[in-house]
């Protein structure tokens, strides 16, 4: 992908959306629901603090991130559709 983002942004990949329920029946399209988790595919530097000095960021390319429901924005880039999140809208990162 020839996309970086900026500052404390983060491209992530979002997880397919379940075509079925737990017992079993095939979800349509419409009323799927969106997946809150993906993996990350870029980072940005990250963002300064008032001093000046360099935040980094809390995750890395390839990681699990849960992040919310409404956060960031959808964009297509080279047929995959992505999201770009700030940093502060990632809520937790998956460990092994």
């Amino acid at each position: 992908m020839n996309l970086k983002p900026l500052g404390d942004r983060v491209i992530v990949k979002r997880d397919e959306a379940e075509t079925t329920t737990a017992s079993g029946l095939i979800l349509a399209s419409t009323s799927k629901e969106k997946p809150q988790s993906g993996i990350v595919l870029a980072v940005g530097e990250g963002k300064l603090d008032k001093d000046g000095n360099l935040i980094p960021m809390p995750v890395k390319e390839g990681d699990r991130v849960l992040y919310g429901k409404y956060g960031g924005t959808e964009i297509t880039v080279e047929g995959e559709e992505v999201l770009i999140l700030r940093a502060d809208d990632l809520f937790a990162v998956y460990t092994d």
